[in-house]
């Protein structure tokens, strides 16, 4: 462990947030606004760990566990009855919104940055697509916002990880070159069949066998609550190693293992949930460390205006606008359109999708692309994170 200095410095920062983490709850400051600012302050001593930047040997592996952990925590969040139940919003953000979101995104960066390839900037406007709740953490456990909105916010963040990911993987196998030359059928169709056919159906089967053995485990006393815990660790790594053993996408399988998670058994499922939950908000505070440590240092060199109105422009108007279209005529008022517009942060997600990104194609050629998105995030933690516990108060009078 001496070998390792970040991991026992992770556990003192944990430690001391942890104990101030009630106050903090209800403030300004949250948990990525002290973990990326440490970071920052930390990529200001010449450390040997910081040499290699993102492709750090670390890096690649945490990445992978901690983005499989949270498409499969994602997944199997949804309560799909109460899902049905009261779809409308979610559904008219996600099926509506969420597309345009990608289309006003590219189309405003092919004509801001026209000496970036397009292919970049398309990607780049998809990696800030997906919504991370968590930002405005006050929001979404905070009783002043309504039940119906908190949910609508945090289904819909939950849910457009998995969604956008798919079109993602598409743009970073062009980029790469190896979806092959051109754009062959046949190679197409055996590359959407690997990553987007076996992917959900190695991860399905594997969720609701892992969700099936553990409830039978239950009910016949076979089981401890720990291991019932541990489970759910368990069910994400062996959908994703098994998707990736047979070809298909491991990220998709593990976020589809969640969703079709095979139990209903309420005591199992929040078991699983509570520990899978915790796992991944440590994984979670320490890619937000890592953050502030390698990718800031490396973006703000190349940070100018332009970048800076594209980073504003993705939190407000990108987001904002096609909220509020596919929230036309829902029944919401207009300060409430907007609310849920608004909080749409830029968080672990694009993150962790950029990282993905500069693991398989490196930083050179795509400079420009890290440091936007690097400036969006962060312009995002302090915006949302800032807004959120006085934007909350007001629903206070209506409800």
């Amino acid at each position: 462990m001496h070998d390792h200095p970040i991991v026992v410095f992770m556990a003192l920062l944990i430690l001391g947030y942890g104990l101030f983490s009630r106050k903090a709850e209800n403030s300004v400051v949250t948990a990525p606004m002290v973990f990326v600012v440490i970071g920052l302050l930390v990529s200001f001593f010449d450390l040997e760990l910081l040499q290699e930047g993102p492709k750090a040997n670390f890096v690649k592996p945490l990445m992978e566990f901690t983005l499989l952990l949270v498409l499969f925590i994602d997944g199997s969040t949804i309560d799909l009855k109460s899902l049905k139940q009261d779809r409308a919003l979610p559904f008219r953000l996600l099926t509506f919104g969420l597309p345009l979101t990608m289309i006003l995104g590219a189309y405003l960066a092919i004509v801001m940055f026209p000496e970036i390839r397009p292919l970049t900037l398309i990607l780049m406007a998809f990696i800030l697509s997906p919504t991370d709740a968590a930002l405005g953490q006050a929001v979404v456990t905070g009783e002043q916002v309504p039940r119906r909105i908190r949910q609508t916010i945090n289904v819909e963040s939950g849910l457009n990880d998995g969604i956008g990911l798919p079109p993602i993987l598409v743009c970073i196998a062009l980029l790469s070159g190896s979806a092959g030359e051109g754009f062959d059928s046949q190679y197409w169709l055996a590359f959407v069949a690997k990553q987007f056919v076996f992917g959900p159906l190695i991860g399905g089967l594997i969720g609701w066998l892992g969700g099936k053995l553990v409830e039978i485990a239950f009910r016949k006393g076979m089981i401890t609550p720990i291991y019932q815990m541990l489970a759910s660790v368990s069910i994400a790594v062996l959908a994703f190693s098994g998707a990736e053993h047979l070809g298909g996408n491991g990220f998709i399988a593990a976020y589809v293992a969640g969703m079709l998670l095979g139990t209903q058994n309420e005591h199992v499922r929040e078991r699983m949930k509570e520990f899978g939950e915790a796992g991944s908000q440590i994984m979670i505070l320490f890619i937000f460390l890592l953050f502030g440590m390698l990718l800031i240092p490396i973006s703000y060199p190349l940070w100018n205006w332009k970048m800076l109105a594209y980073a504003l422009l993705s939190l407000t108007v990108i987001r904002m606008v096609p909220a509020a279209i596919s929230l036309y005529k829902s029944g919401l008022n207009q300060k409430t359109i907007w609310f849920i517009g608004w909080f749409g942060p830029r968080g672990i997600a694009s993150v962790l999708y950029m990282l993905m990104v500069i693991i398989e194609l490196g930083t050179v050629g795509y400079e420009d692309m890290v440091s936007i998105i690097t400036l969006t995030v962060l312009l995002s933690i302090f915006l949302h994170g800032i807004t959120a516990v006085p934007l909350s108060g007001i629903f206070k009078r209506k409800y």
